[in-house]
């Protein structure tokens, strides 16, 4: 047996012996089912002990890796699988159907996820001088890869910082820097440069997501979008729904959707007083727009989610919206 051979049996122990290790950590993290927040704002951890039905939500520009159980990924008409040997990069927004495939009890789906900051990586490009983006590979904003050890470690260590809460201000940044790094000179790269190049269709399309994320409740008029990210109208259109599978109209609806499912679920808003606070003129419209993307309505949907545990308990009394409601975050996470 040669020297290349030794290190890739070596190599191969050593990724295995860090997977155990990432299991075992976010089962430490996660003592119940359901999305657990850290100390370190952009990492969060899952955990679910029972196959789960497709859901719909947004997910941000993030890593996402499966220490244990298997997930499917619909996007449009394309669709990700990926476990404990893969992850799944997310370059943008984008709207998911998602659906745990493999979770128990004895063996629960445990997860991480973490988020990608678009001006982390811009200043990352411009201090490392990567090359720019390639307009021809702007069309993926979903790349499923291998997982490495180098990688793998590096989210170690910064999971381990949640033991370390006094350095985690300090050395936090610097362990998702080199997070961004491992990425942008991986085979990865070119799907994340797309976001932070100034110019790309990936970057403009991103302009695009973020600026509707926070106007979805407004009247959208598509030339003023176009001229917002400096694109044509046909431009803005064929790209947006190349990267997220939808017009941006269909994209403003959802964002809606889900921030009204949010207002219901979390705050104990009526189905109507929701409806009114997103946007909606029309309750009927809403209800069948809402029962379309959730396959229930809003009052069955609600119901469910809350005999699930999906939201905190006793959340009181339904109550109506008012029109000076400060503006939730319309993106649902879901890891």
């Amino acid at each position: 047996m040669n020297i290349k051979e030794n290190e890739a049996i070596l190599e191969v122990e050593e990724l295995a012996i860090a997977k155990r290790g990432l299991l075992s950590r976010i089962d430490r993290w996660t003592p119940a089912c359901g999305t657990h927040r850290t100390a370190i704002g952009a990492l969060s951890f899952v955990r679910w002990e029972r196959p789960l039905e497709a859901r719909s939500y947004i997910q941000e520009p993030s890593i996402c890796l499966i220490a244990q159980g298997a997930k499917r990924i619909f996007l449009g008409k394309e669709n990700y699988s990926y476990d404990a040997n893969h992850f799944l990069i997310t370059a943008m927004d984008v709207p998911f159907s998602a659906q745990i495939l493999e979770a128990s009890k004895e063996q629960p789906y445990l997860s991480l996820m973490l988020k990608l900051d678009p001006k982390a990586i811009s200043q990352l490009l411009v201090d490392c001088d990567f090359p720019s983006a390639k307009q021809s590979q702007s069309s993926k904003s979903v790349i499923v890869s291998e997982l490495r050890l180098p990688l793998l470690a590096t989210l170690i260590r910064l999971i381990d910082l949640l033991d370390e809460p006094d350095s985690i201000p300090i050395l936090a940044p610097l362990i998702q820097r080199e997070i961004l790094y491992r990425l942008l000179v991986s085979e990865q790269g070119p799907y994340l440069r797309q976001i932070g190049t100034a110019g790309s269709h990936g970057y403009q399309i991103s302009r695009a997501i973020e600026w509707m994320k926070h106007n979805f409740r407004k009247q959208l008029r598509i030339e003023d979008l176009a001229s917002y990210c400096q694109m044509s109208t046909s431009s803005l259109h064929h790209h947006f729904k190349t990267m997220t599978s939808m017009s941006p109209l269909q994209y403003q609806k959802l964002l809606r959707l889900q921030e009204a499912r949010r207002l219901m679920l979390a705050e104990s808003f009526d189905a109507a007083s929701a409806a009114f606070q997103v946007g909606y003129e029309s309750p009927s419209q809403f209800s069948r727009e809402y029962r379309r993307l959730f396959s229930a309505s809003p009052a069955r949907d609600i119901k469910a989610l809350l005999s699930a545990g999906n939201t905190a308990p006793d959340p009181g009394p339904r109550r109506k919206a008012s029109s000076s409601s400060p503006p939730g975050d319309p993106v649902n996470r879901h890891v």
